[in-house]
């Protein structure tokens, strides 16, 4: 069929449910929700059979609904209604949770259900539970509504509130009151559970440091402090830091809080804690132990270094650590080691919130890109073990390209890759990909990958050459498997044949053409996007970070406005 999805944003359902469709030969094209003439527009020169809105802030518009039938995917079980489904869930404690597909109709969230999906609610951030169990649901329910209405003989069950059977209620759009932490009163469970409802957005609007801002990132501290450098502790006070987060009390212990976004600040957006407030955080003592996004284990002979970066971005400061992880990993007796990512991320590259917050922005994003680049080499220069990069989440840019220089890339059945840069202002993009992707690509021309500028799935990034293996469990089992092959592949009696195989390849491929001399080239380029005369990086980074609303929608996901254009040529 042709299928028009009409979205808010190319979020990551949008993005599953882009590369699920055409990977079952439906045509699919793509229009921001930007104003109802647009949709309206849109849908005329599309003319689809049938609109998808995964990721809608309002309702499609009436003469858009009533001419087409719209699937409308709803974050919440059946009955359920308003805008802050999700949010409601995690704050309220639900155990249980769902998506239900919904045909759009006069009344948001009220139309007949074509496909619903339940899963369980675990203890985890609104961002984290979207990207996982809520988009595995939905993208469940969306694939069987489209079958049931391409049959032409299902028909939609219309749910009265209140039925038997039916828990889903309506529910207002959660506000700041509804959010607001009571320090003097609230557990650590209740500080946590609060932010991780608004995290991602709109977070929670509290107080640091006497300046209103918004909470995110927040972690349960272990063990729990008694005592601060000045005393009993006492609830809501800010007792250390460590890295760049700090320890807020709660009645019964305390929570880390690792980003903030500053409410006295125009057009303020989320950084650090250590970086929206310098002085503020450096004045504190330093924990002796934290949350830590970094941490390693080791059975046996395989090693993990896990890196759960918030977001999937990685700043100067974090790459310098992750690079000493990995060099204190190296000096342990394994024959393989797998760099894991995050639940939620592999890796995102570099951190364009914090690159936007510098007082030049051009440096720091060298120093960002240099540092990264740092732990590509030290990962492509390892030559006495394997490494294996783990996608547990979805990689994208500079992520996509750190998992390349392992020798081998795993990743999970659900995850999405975006291997390319140029979205981001036409960045040229560094990591060794211009030494990575042509040793990768099974075929055809390697930059055709990076001027693809579209997401991919795990599938679709095997066929490629990108991923060696598509591992199909659940986000739960995914990593238990990861370790049985890894120990597998320590345990192989080709293991001594293979390391040689890989110092001799590196040892031809430097003499070929010396490592420095990619990175030379690549940061060639690079320079020019920070420091040159065409802006575009800049200005595409700064509405990035700020959330700033697209005003229209990229011709690589709108191929109706392509074709128009085209057509007009």
């Amino acid at each position: 069929m042709r299928i028009l999805l009409l979205t808010r944003s190319f979020n990551s359902l949008t993005q599953r449910l882009f590369v699920e469709l055409r990977a079952r030969g439906h045509e699919v094209s793509v229009e921001y929700d930007i104003a109802d003439s647009v949709t309206e527009e849109a849908a005329a020169l599309f003319e689809p059979d049938l609109i998808v809105a995964p990721f809608m802030k309002r309702a499609i518009p009436a003469r858009v609904w009533r001419r087409y039938t719209c699937f409308v995917v709803h974050p919440g079980i059946v009955g359920d209604r308003g805008p802050s489904a999700l949010d409601w869930a995690v704050a309220e404690g639900e155990t249980e949770w769902g998506v239900t597909v919904l045909q759009a109709e006069a009344e948001m969230d009220a139309g007949p259900v074509w496909a619903s999906r339940t899963f369980a609610l675990r203890e985890a951030t609104k961002s984290s539970l979207y990207r996982h169990e809520v988009t595995e649901a939905a993208t469940a329910a969306v694939l069987e509504a489209i079958e049931r209405y391409a049959s032409g003989r299902h028909v939609p069950q219309r749910i009265e509130q209140g039925a038997p059977g039916v828990r889903g209620r309506t529910r207002p759009l959660m506000k700041q009151d509804d959010r607001r932490i009571d320090w003097s009163r609230d557990t650590s469970a209740d500080v946590l559970r609060k932010i991780r409802a608004g995290d991602g957005t709109p977070g929670v609007l509290d107080e640091l440091f006497g300046v209103a801002c918004h909470l995110y990132d927040a972690h349960e501290a272990t063990p729990l402090p008694t005592r601060g450098e000045r005393g009993p502790v006492e609830p809501g006070q800010i007792l250390a830091r460590y890295h760049q987060a700090i320890l807020r009390a709660t009645t019964d212990g305390a929570v880390w809080i690792g980003h903030v976004k500053r409410a006295d600040v125009e057009g303020a957006f989320k950084l650090p804690v250590a970086i929206a407030f310098p002085e503020q955080v450096a004045a504190l003592p330093v924990a002796g132990d934290g949350h830590d996004e970094i941490r390693y284990e080791e059975d046996g002979a395989v090693g993990v270094l896990h890196f759960a970066f918030y977001n999937g971005a990685l700043s100067t400061a974090q790459c310098e650590r992750l690079l000493a992880a990995y060099r204190a990993a190296l000096a342990r007796p394994t024959r393989v080691l797998v760099l894991a990512g995050g639940p939620d991320f592999f890796g995102n590259g570099i951190h364009l919130n914090v690159i936007e917050a510098a007082a030049s922005p051009a440096d720091e994003s060298w120093r960002n890109i240099n540092a990264i680049d740092d732990v590509c080499e030290a990962i492509l220069t390892t030559t006495d073990r394997v490494t294996v990069a783990a996608l547990q989440g979805n990689a994208g840019a500079g992520g996509a390209f750190l998992a390349a220089t392992c020798d081998e890339v795993w990743a999970r059945i659900g995850v999405i890759l975006n291997p390319h840069y140029k979205n981001m202002g036409n960045l040229y993009g560094s990591e060794y990909w211009t030494y990575t992707l042509p040793r990768r690509v099974k075929g055809g021309d390697p930059r055709a990958v990076m001027s693809h500028r579209l997401p991919i799935s795990a599938r679709e990034a095997q066929s490629v050459g990108l991923v060696d293996a598509v591992i199909e469990d659940d986000h739960a089992g995914f990593f238990d498997e990861v370790l049985r092959r890894a120990q597998r592949l320590a345990r192989s009696t080709s293991f001594a044949a293979r390391i040689d195989g890989k110092r001799a390849r590196r040892a031809r491929d430097e003499a070929e053409k010396p490592l420095a001399r990619y990175r030379e080239e690549e940061l060639a380029q690079m320079r020019r996007n920070f420091y040159g005369f065409d802006p575009s990086y800049h200005v595409a980074r700064s509405y990035f970070v700020r959330y700033t609303p697209p005003s229209w929608t990229p011709r690589h996901l709108a191929i109706h406005r392509e074709r128009q254009r085209l057509a007009a040529a």
